[in-house]
């Protein structure tokens, strides 16, 4: 018994291990971050920790479940043998430490954390779909040129001085301007300092290293813009699929359209398994799924701000993040993590459940130099909903996200929601021009002393 402990727990630490080398990876993302959107005039110590570790958590909680695909998958070999270390007991405490780690206890925080999943659910169709959309076409499109738009804004500076001296010469005979003139004098100031502004930021672009720099790898950035597009049209496909197997197959609302294997299969569902054989190739996919869903939603999140239904309460802007938004940020981004774990299930089912386990089917009377013999033989079979209990090991994610079968419908109606979005999201994108290279940098509400934060993004 106590070599098999030892064995386990080898094993268990190599995955740890590799849990350990994720967070620190997440820890120095997460400052980095942070440290970019804040604003340098607001920022509080406390405020700042907090977005940090918070930010941190969520992307924790997603690490976590390669770990518990990773150890139920390691506890047999490829011929579909349990490992000698791997009885019964010794299974149940590796897969109780991926427990703990994620809930201290399924049972009593299933409902609550299922309840948050669905609020993630509700931000991931908000801010992931249309983030999934719009960084890509981003990347493809690039931005306007900043000499023309300080072109286009000298004319409009000019445009609006002389609307400014016509309206103030009514008044050269000594007669006061009337209140309308003056509100209209009033918003065509105000209109002229943001201007200004603008011309100031434009000036800094363009004269900055890091203009230059994006210039010279915008080729690169089209790349990276196909690619990311193929992989948001790949994870569509995969999860529509995914939706199709269920309404096809399940058993129907009652059952929270829960099905026990795959009839239609999809790119990623055969894939992962696949390269689970090689490790550690479907951590590497599997973190840049996950990845990809944390970067999409921050673009989404970026590009339409914090809403509170039709109100929206705040911006995320580079250097100028106010801390209550970052708190906000992170707040959405761990509610969305959250649900990417149902979001990887629906695009990958077989892999959350079982990861790469096989195990042995009993076979009798073979074929033996053309006469039919009676032998016994065992054939390795890929672990599905078929498998005997005791022969393939559940992964603990699966059964938490199938405990309450009402949110597991909640959750397959909004993968068609999910991909309703995305698709509006990507006409939308297209039908959109170029972002203006200072997007978001320059707003009516700015003082003039946020202009002295320049040089800290543009030299």
């Amino acid at each position: 018994m106590g070599v098999k402990m030892a064995a386990a727990a080898s094993e268990l630490l190599t995955g740890w291990c590799l849990f350990g080398l994720a967070l620190l990876a997440i820890l120095i993302f997460c400052w980095v971050y942070v440290r970019k959107y804040q604003s340098r005039r607001e920022s509080e110590v406390v405020s700042t920790i907090t977005a940090i570790f918070a930010l941190a958590i969520a992307l924790i909680s997603s690490a976590l479940l390669p770990v518990d695909i990773f150890l139920v998958s390691y506890m047999k070999n490829q011929n579909g043998t349990f490992k000698d270390w791997a009885d019964a007991n010794v299974s149940r405490q590796i897969e109780d430490t991926v427990l703990y780690g994620y809930y201290n206890g399924l049972t009593a925080l299933s409902f609550s954390i299922s309840s948050l999943t669905v609020i993630g659910m509700l931000a991931a169709i908000t801010y992931t779909a249309y983030g999934m959309s719009a960084l890509p076409l981003n990347l493809i499109k690039g931005t306007t040129s900043a000499a023309y738009e300080r072109l286009e804004n000298t004319e409009d500076i000019e445009e609006v001085e002389h609307h400014i001296l016509r309206i103030k010469s009514k008044c050269r005979d000594g007669r006061p301007l009337s209140s309308r003139d003056r509100r209209a004098v009033q918003q065509l100031e105000e209109r002229l300092r943001t201007l200004r502004r603008r011309e100031r930021h434009l000036e800094f672009i363009e004269k900055s290293w890091w203009t230059k720099f994006c210039e010279a790898i915008r080729p690169l950035k089209i790349v990276w813009g196909v690619f990311f597009i193929i992989v948001a049209l790949l994870f569509t496909v995969s999860l529509f699929l995914s939706n199709l197997d269920k309404a096809l197959h399940s058993a129907g609302f009652d059952s929270g359209f829960i099905i026990l294997g795959t009839n239609l299969t999809n790119p990623l569902n055969m894939l992962l398994p696949v390269l689970q054989t090689v490790f550690p190739l479907d951590y590497i996919l599997i973190t840049t799924i996950v990845m990809y869903f944390i970067f999409t939603s921050m673009a989404g999140i970026r590009n339409m701000g914090i809403w509170f239904f039709w109100i929206r309460l705040y911006k995320i802007r580079r250097g100028k993040t106010r801390p209550q938004a970052l708190l906000f940020l992170c707040m959405i981004l761990l509610l969305i993590v959250l649900h990417t774990s149902y979001m990887i299930y629906s695009l990958a089912p077989q892999y959350v459940m079982y990861g790469s386990q096989k195990y042995l089917v009993q076979q009798s009377n073979k074929t033996i130099d053309g006469q039919w013999r009676n032998v016994t033989t065992f054939v390795s079979k890929d672990c599905d909903a078929d498998a005997p209990e005791d022969q393939c090991i559940v992964t603990r994610t699966y059964l938490f996200l199938h405990k309450f079968w009402f949110f597991s419908a909640v959750y397959y109606f909004g993968n068609w929601a999910f991909i309703v979005v995305f698709l509006i999201g990507l006409i939308v994108s297209c039908c959109k021009g170029k972002k203006s290279v200072i997007e978001g940098e320059v707003d009516e509400d700015d003082s003039d002393m946020s202009d002295d934060e320049l040089s800290v993004y543009y030299r």
